[in-house]
């Protein structure tokens, strides 16, 4: 599969709302969405296919989207209060957050999308941050700002307040766990409001989702996404900051470490990803010589987005009857590639690809980033 073709900006609304009526839909999560698409066309196409596939795949009343009428409710309340969607279609949406395997399809926006396709850099850390760390934290972000580089964090108390506030005049990006008019903490509301007005707020979840405890690492993907570098400032070896740190590699960022006392548990997180290989900083100058060293440039782009599936599925193409028990005789708990599905059940690429969409559709199977599946847990 190839990603989604990248529009002029003139997508028509009608497009839009489909892109968004499909990503609200159970059980299509990013990348069921983009192989649904690559295998029907277009979101509408898909929407059509949806109650037969998962029927097919094992679920007892047939998957239905959202009605078309909540799916404009909420692009008419997100356009009242100043926002819009972006879909990975349109040359708005940030070519770095494309790049990456689970890339949102859609994104809901506040504020200056033009930040997201400059040199960005994720700063993270820990909530009940130290004093020094804050400080250092807010200074970084404002030296990173001042030699051209925009600031992504998550809008929590702690480092990510210290970060965006040392970046309001220069760039900041807030990326919220729930939905877009969903203001967490709500000590952050003033905050919230000058990143409205001369930054940029994203949010994946509709509006008035308030965070739960999932929202957290799929917001943490994004600010890795959005970033060719992932700042890690006080993190407990439990923090998210450590999962924000692993996606980031995981996707090809760099990651860098500010190096603590060794009897502060905030610390240990950050020591930790050092003595893993993390570049250890000391301040903005070596996160921007680490990058120039890197590539010769000031800041390098992310690779180019790559297939994300291998073949298409023809419409009218049916798996053999058996294939769904053969499938299912090899999935476990535990992620698998595809490819070696693929090998070891000795059938091709149309019918395991097949199986696989109308069991994720069914909730019966789970995506994982590297082109891997499983089982979930009932």
């Amino acid at each position: 599969m190839t990603l989604p073709k990248r529009q002029a900006e003139t997508v028509s609304l009608a497009e839009k709302l489909s892109w968004l009526r499909l990503a609200r839909t159970e059980n299509v999560g990013p990348m069921t969405f983009y192989r649904l698409v690559d295998a029907y066309g277009s979101p509408e196409r898909a929407l059509e296919r949806l109650p037969e596939l998962s029927r097919r795949g094992g679920r007892s009343k047939p998957l239905k989207a959202p009605d078309q009428s909540s799916i404009e409710r909420e692009y008419e309340a997100l356009r009242k209060i100043g926002g819009d969607i972006v879909t990975a279609g349109e040359e708005s949406y940030p070519l770095s957050l494309a790049a990456i395997d689970d890339a949102p399809p859609v994104i809901s926006i506040l504020g200056n999308i033009d930040l997201a396709h400059r040199g960005c850099v994720g700063v993270v850390g820990a909530r009940n941050s130290s004093l020094n760390g804050r400080k250092f934290a807010e200074k970084i972000s404002r030296d990173l700002g001042e030699s051209g580089q925009v600031i992504v964090s998550g809008l929590a108390r702690g480092i990510d307040t210290a970060a965006h506030a040392g970046s309001l005049k220069t760039g900041t990006i807030a990326v919220v766990a729930g939905g877009i008019d969903i203001i967490y903490p709500e000590e952050n509301k003033n905050l919230y409001q000058q990143i409205k007005e001369q930054g940029l707020i994203i949010a994946e979840s509709p509006l008035g989702v308030p965070p739960v405890a999932q929202s957290f690492p799929r917001r943490n993907r994004i600010v890795s996404g959005l970033s060719k570098g992932v700042v890690v400032i006080e993190a407990t070896m439990r923090s998210g900051s450590l999962i924000t740190a692993r996606l980031a590699g995981e996707q090809g960022r760099d990651v860098y470490a500010v190096p603590g006392h060794p009897f502060d548990p905030r610390a240990q997180g950050a020591n930790h990803l050092i003595r893993e290989g993390a570049t250890l900083i000391r301040s903005a100058d070596d996160i921007l010589e680490a990058i120039r060293s890197f590539s010769g440039q000031t800041m390098r782009e992310p690779k180019a987005p790559e297939p994300r599936f291998q073949s298409p599925i023809p419409e009218d193409f049916e798996p053999p009857e058996n294939a769904t028990e053969t499938i299912l005789g090899h999935l476990s708990f535990s992620p698998v590639a595809v490819d070696e599905l693929i090998r070891t059940c000795l059938l091709s690429i149309s019918a395991v690809q097949t199986v696989l969409l109308e069991m994720e559709l069914a909730g019966r199977v789970k995506r994982h980033p590297g082109n891997k599946v499983s089982l979930i847990q009932e």
